[in-house]
């Protein structure tokens, strides 16, 4: 069996026939780079570095408490100065690794 596939172009209808099996196979295609794609957004994104204040505001914990975290080495963090970051993914770990259980 075999799929029609329409395209306009400049106002007149062209019709192209291509076989089932071909369809098939680019949209499997089109799946994998699909997934390929948010596998590297997501490894981008924990990748990143975010400020102290946006870290802070993830874990929804207070200034001292932040001073008392990184003084007792809890989350990796890097200074620059007085700027301090940490990489999304340390975050995400520590609060897995105190992730409470019902």
């Amino acid at each position: 069996m075999q799929k029609v596939t329409e395209v306009k172009e400049a106002g007149m209808l062209q019709m192209a026939v291509i076989p089932e099996a071909f369809l098939s196979k680019l949209a499997e295609g089109l799946e994998e780079v699909k997934s390929l794609l948010e596998e590297k957004a997501e490894a981008e994104m924990n990748s990143q570095w975010i400020e102290s204040g946006e870290a802070r505001k993830i874990l929804g914990i207070s200034q001292k408490t932040w001073q008392t975290y990184r003084d007792k080495r809890l989350i990796p963090f890097s200074q620059f100065g007085r700027k301090i970051y940490v990489k999304r993914a340390d975050l995400e770990a520590f609060l897995e690794g105190n992730r409470i259980e019902r």
